[in-house]
């Protein structure tokens, strides 16, 4: 059985298996991991999610799992499908809250989640 580390940065939490996957992060941002993602569905790249966006990426979708920046391009990163994440790590676009975004991902059903640790 591997040991658990503690690693007080970390956005993840519990027991939910992780799962990656690459996507396109849109050019002009420079997010850091935790960042809460909503997808362009025109172009189906992913940019940092707030909720008056019209294009889609108004619905979280994904959780940034690298820091990224994409200031002069497009670029390719990994993003959490699956997961479960302290509430406080998160960085959350304009418009949203935590509960926003679990609210978000629970009607999606996706695997992620949105711990409020106390």
């Amino acid at each position: 059985m591997g040991e658990a580390t503690f690693a007080p940065n970390d956005p993840l939490v519990s027991d939910v298996p992780v799962i990656t996957r690459n996507i396109t992060i849109v050019s002009g941002q420079n997010l850091k991991r935790g960042a809460v993602l909503g997808n362009i569905t025109a172009s189906d790249k992913y940019n940092l999610s707030a909720s008056a966006a019209a294009d889609g990426s108004q619905t979280p979708a994904l959780v940034l799992a690298t820091d990224c920046d994409a200031s002069a391009g497009d670029v390719v990163a990994a993003a959490y499908a699956s997961g479960a994440f302290d509430s406080t790590k998160l960085i959350l676009g304009a418009g949203h809250t935590a509960a926003t975004v679990e609210a978000a991902f629970r009607k999606a059903g996706a695997p992620l989640y949105v711990r409020v640790l106390k």
